[in-house]
């Protein structure tokens, strides 16, 4: 198994890297109630899309070893132009997706990667004012228990 810089999950005794396999996994796994990848083909395409597009295309430039390589000092200044790339992108397919959630009114993968990566753009000062879709979205996702209880 490869090696590299970040959380490690262990069920069972069995090591699981990397946020997005971990999500389908627990999806597949532990299912109570609804899914996190729609029924449908192209909300499933919605939903990974958004997800692939924070999780490879601005989660990587603010991961702990990035940020241990460029410096504290150089971190927002660096980081931050790859956040607004990313959101930038996000926001364009929320335009297409978006219902109460990211993707329609269910809650999917895409919701589970929204609200962390609203997180780290806050972190890193990013003005999210060009973005009403999402933060409207994560708002509502921050009604939600099961969002209350993972922060």
């Amino acid at each position: 198994m490869a090696s590299f810089d970040t959380t490690v999950l262990i069920i069972d005794g069995k090591k699981f890297l990397q946020s997005i396999p971990i999500i389908e996994y627990i999806d597949e796994t532990y299912r109570v109630q609804s899914q996190l990848l729609p029924e449908d083909s192209y909300q499933r395409y919605q939903a990974r899309l958004i997800s692939e597009i924070i999780a490879s295309g601005t989660q990587p430039f603010h991961s702990t070893s990035v940020l241990k390589r460029i410096g504290e000092e150089k971190n927002a200044e660096w980081t931050c132009p790859y956040i607004k790339l990313g959101l930038d992108a996000v926001e364009k397919a929320l335009e297409e997706s978006a219902g109460r959630y990211c993707v329609g009114d269910q809650i999917s993968i895409a919701d589970c990667c929204l609200v962390p990566e609203l997180y780290f753009a806050r972190l890193f000062k990013v003005d999210l004012t060009a973005y009403p879709i999402m933060t409207a979205i994560e708002e509502r996702l921050n009604e939600l228990l099961e969002f209350k209880a993972a922060h």
